[in-house]
């Protein structure tokens, strides 16, 4: 092992969970503001085969570590499973989320009070900025399916695969 770590140095460590189909600016904002805070940002993309993301993992994947770059501690990977369980297995003590109303703090609550007393991982609610309080990934894509104008709520990057999928130049 190379790096602070092998010379004894403990990284300050965090996830920022979701499943990013797409990502937003947004979320950008979120895990941005978390690479400030922390050593190593890791964005978990969680995987729910319940639900058929517009984007494969793997392009959702591809997608954040384009816009993510410039940061220069953000690590991205997929996961499947307790959120808790990819906190151990990588010595993470911290999840960041985004709260954008009270409608999400009722329920994120709810999954810090668990995620803590499954392993003692502790939960940080970031305040969303205000431009980004109404959006979500699945109110862009139901807006870009309808041909709206969502290139503001986009990376540029984000936005152009996004215009791809669904077909509009």
């Amino acid at each position: 092992m190379t790096g602070p770590e092998s010379e004894g140095i403990t990284l300050r460590r965090a996830v920022c969970p979701g499943s990013f189909d797409p990502i937003t600016n947004g979320h950008l904002d979120i895990i941005g503001r978390a690479s400030k805070l922390y050593d190593v940002v890791h964005v978990a993309v969680m995987i729910n085969q319940s639900k058929k993301g517009l984007f494969t993992v793997e392009e959702r994947i591809d997608l954040i570590r384009e816009v993510t770059a410039d940061f220069g501690n953000v690590e991205v990977e997929s996961f499947h499973g307790l959120l808790v369980d990819f906190c151990k297995q990588r010595d993470i003590p911290a999840i960041v989320k985004g709260l954008r109303a009270v409608s999400d703090f009722d329920y994120e609550l709810q999954m810090a009070q668990m995620n803590n007393g499954l392993s003692g991982v502790e939960t940080l609610f970031v305040p969303t900025n205000p431009t980004y309080s109404f959006l979500s990934s699945s109110l862009v894509k139901e807006v870009a399916t309808w041909g709206g104008d969502v290139s503001h709520l986009l990376p540029p990057r984000v936005h152009e695969a996004l215009t791809e999928r669904l077909g509009r130049k």
